[in-house]
């Protein structure tokens, strides 16, 4: 069998970046793989550099499949007093499901970054949601909405 591999070259990211003076440095890239928005699936990757930059505070409201390519992800829930519960390590090759039910967490990469895979559904094509520190919602994130800030991302590149 001929062994393949993930290429991150191969694919168009997306940088994520938050503002100054968050409580955490977001600092993140994403990859879409592909997308069905009818049935409310949309897979994608996440990279990120081992400079302590996360994901947004989120909580996913749809199944996801989780699968680390590379590196590390590191994972801590909030618990609903706001206190940081234990820190969940994946590394290369660990998968995961998250039924959609779950803590509102952090993630990042390990020390030197981490890839990771993620398989999202959601009947109704809501994917999950970024939260203030309040625990109240700030942004919804859906199949339809993720993809067109990729595509518009994909339209900002300037040419090589």
């Amino acid at each position: 069998m001929n062994q393949g591999y993930f290429d991150p070259d191969r694919h168009h990211w997306r940088k994520v970046e938050g503002e100054e003076g968050a409580p955490y440095k977001i600092n993140h890239e994403y990859a879409i793989l592909g997308a069905d928005i009818a049935a409310g699936t949309l897979d994608m990757v996440v990279r990120w550099q081992g400079d302590g930059g996360h994901c947004p505070l989120h909580r996913h409201t749809g199944t996801t499949s989780v699968l680390v390519i590379a590196g590390e992800q590191h994972l801590w829930d909030v618990l609903p007093d706001g206190e940081l519960g234990d820190l969940t390590v994946r590394r290369a090759g660990d998968y995961a499901l998250s039924l959609g039910d779950g803590l509102p967490h952090l993630e990042r990469g390990g020390d030197q970054g981490g890839i990771v895979f993620f398989g999202c559904h959601a009947q109704d094509g809501l994917l999950y949601e970024i939260l203030a520190e309040d625990m109240s919602v700030l942004i919804e994130v859906t199949v339809e909405s993720l993809l067109a800030d990729w595509e518009e991302s994909r339209s900002t590149v300037p040419p090589a």
